[in-house]
């Protein structure tokens, strides 16, 4: 029975997704909106296809794809690590909560400037926003998971005589990943926003590129396809993202 209705929402799913390409198309074939803004589902699926057989939007997907996971790879290896440093000191947090809050509302968007600075117009400085863009909800997310983990687990390890790495690594840790795998799927979605954004500001080799030089030049289906194919990466990356959070945390299933 509920595999059944696993099947029934995803041909469900299916249908809205198809539904809104006829939309797309019908839009388009009563021209409410100029085909030089908004081309059909056929001339951007012609644009996909001619810029793969090219080469051209692989090899722009692939850099974006690149500075995505380098600025998310390194988000995640400084959030756990500073998060576990903070979340387990009450000390670390009571020191360092004000400067938390201060950096954590400020947008990815504003330390811009500063990384033209620092970096000028390059790859480094594009990797760096997104790094930092993507950081918070890791740090944040491990800093509460290490913050709540059940005092009476932490009694019972000090009565075992556990290290305080055994209690960190054993205890705190596998405690608190639920709250960071989660916070690094939202990590990793910003950090695809991010790569796109330094791409069009500092003009790298990319989709975000590629979509600012088709917006300028009026080829629309060549922006869309750009579009279209960031909404792949995003899905797929998620996709993949929670089936290795669903392998990583199958200890939790009781079943």
């Amino acid at each position: 029975m509920i595999r059944l209705r696993e099947v029934g929402w995803r041909v469900a799913s299916l249908g809205v997704g198809l539904g809104m390409i006829g939309l797309w198309q019908f839009i388009v074939w009563k021209k409410f909106i100029s085909p030089v803004f908004l081309p059909g589902p056929i001339e951007t699926w012609r644009a996909l296809v001619e810029g793969f057989r090219t080469g051209m939007l692989g090899a722009r997907t692939l850099a974006t794809v690149q500075r995505m996971l380098y600025g998310w790879v390194l988000a995640s290896l400084l959030g756990v690590g500073l998060g576990a440093a903070i979340g387990s000191s009450r000390r670390a947090r009571e020191y360092l909560a004000p400067t938390l809050e201060l950096l954590r509302p400020l947008p990815a968007s504003a330390i811009v400037p500063v990384g033209i600075a620092f970096f000028g117009l390059s790859n480094s400085m594009v990797i760096g926003v997104v790094a930092f863009g993507s950081l918070w909800p890791t740090l944040l997310a491990t800093i509460h998971g290490f913050a709540a983990v059940e005092s009476r687990l932490i009694e019972v390890a000090r009565m075992l005589k556990l290290s305080r790495d055994a209690i960190l690594f054993q205890i705190a840790f596998p405690s608190a990943l639920p709250d960071i795998l989660a916070a690094m799927r939202l990590g990793l979605i910003t950090a695809l926003i991010l790569s796109v954004i330094g791409e069009m500001l500092a003009f790298q080799g990319g989709l975000g590129s590629q979509i600012l030089e088709a917006s300028r030049a009026y080829r629309s289906p060549e922006l869309f396809a750009g579009v279209l194919v960031l909404g792949m990466i995003g899905l797929v990356s998620n996709l993949l993202l929670s089936a290795f959070e669903v392998c990583l945390l199958r200890w939790r299933d009781p079943h």
